[in-house]
């Protein structure tokens, strides 16, 4: 097992011999974030701009007018609130060929502290025209997207976890946008994740195995856009629908798929997630506890809501 973090700085490393006009522009966390690598094997090719995250983006639109293909680094909080801002205006709204390393993004976090935990950034960068919106799930994925996202002309915002977690895929995987993955068959159940939380839809499926209860589990690493028609003939097959996300239960994997499923294919639908409250500061185990997020509680969760029939 590979931290995403680690993954996205070596995957530019390696790409940086590959494209000429690639750079890594960070804010004072390139520690944290990893791009220290990039920097210590390209330092030509790598800024550090200081704490001053909205000047990073519109550093990174400038060199993007100008033909270079820039990464920035920071976590994702900084992107998704401080420099909310120049994103929207600077970045998206223009299109500029800027590219997002969103780290620390989610719940496992939670030693930085609550003010560092980002769990509305997909509602947020869902929302904004023509900006790509990416959560890998595992290693090979999250390299398979840097590279995907490097070559893609436009905006693009890639959510990447600090901790490192299960493999979902093997050498011969291949990103496509939109793309949504059947990780497991289930005929009574389909749990939906994003980013890291599928793998542990991958745990919670063979616990419901082992009370006869068939789940399969749908893997989307691309929020925006997505594959709508396959995601409702997914849910066509099942009675029950849940998802699961590092994030807040209102704009990102459950209200996307709330929205999909309400006007294509309505089904009955439980979202798991932070439920409206803010991050709180606590050990990483707990914090998926607490929000039903571990294999365990949502097996839990999946046996009550298929109990109660709602």
């Amino acid at each position: 097992m590979k931290a995403l973090r680690d993954v996205w700085a070596d995957t530019l490393i390696e790409l940086a011999a590959e494209e000429p006009d690639l750079l890594v522009l960070d804010a004072d966390l390139a520690t944290s974030t990893r791009a220290d690598r990039f920097a210590n094997a390209h330092p030509d090719r790598f800024y550090q701009m200081g704490i001053a995250e909205q000047g990073m983006v519109g550093t990174g639109v400038g060199l993007a007018s100008m033909g270079f293909v820039p990464w920035l680094s920071s976590f994702a909080i900084f992107f998704t609130h401080r420099a909310v801002d120049q994103v929207r205006m600077s970045m998206v709204q223009t299109h500029a060929n800027v590219k997002i390393g969103a780290a620390y993004a989610g719940l496992q976090t939670g030693f930085t502290g609550k003010t560092h935990t980002d769990i509305q950034d997909l509602a947020i960068m869902r929302a904004m025209p023509g900006l790509m919106v990416l959560a890998p799930g595992d290693a090979t994925e999250c390299a398979a997207i840097v590279r995907w996202a490097t070559r893609y002309r436009g905006p693009v915002y890639v959510r990447l976890g600090r901790e490192a977690g299960p493999d979902l895929f093997g050498p011969d995987y291949a990103f496509e946008p939109g793309r949504i993955l059947r990780l497991r068959e289930g005929s009574d159940v389909a749990l939906v994740g994003t980013g890291q939380q599928s793998a542990r839809l991958v745990e919670a499926a063979a616990l419901l195995a082992e009370d006869g209860i068939e789940a399969g589990v749908l893997h989307i690493p691309s929020l925006k856009p997505v594959d709508e028609a396959a995601l409702a003939d997914a849910a066509r097959t099942v009675p029950l629908v849940v998802t699961a996300e590092e994030h807040s239960i209102i704009g990102g994997l459950g209200g996307l798929v709330a929205e999909v499923l309400s006007a294509r294919e309505p089904r009955r639908l439980v979202r798991i997630g932070v439920e409206d409250v803010w991050g709180e500061s606590a050990p990483n185990a707990w914090l998926l506890d607490r929000h039903g997020l571990t294999p365990e509680r949502v097996a839990e969760r999946v046996r009550s809501a298929l109990g109660s029939g709602r």
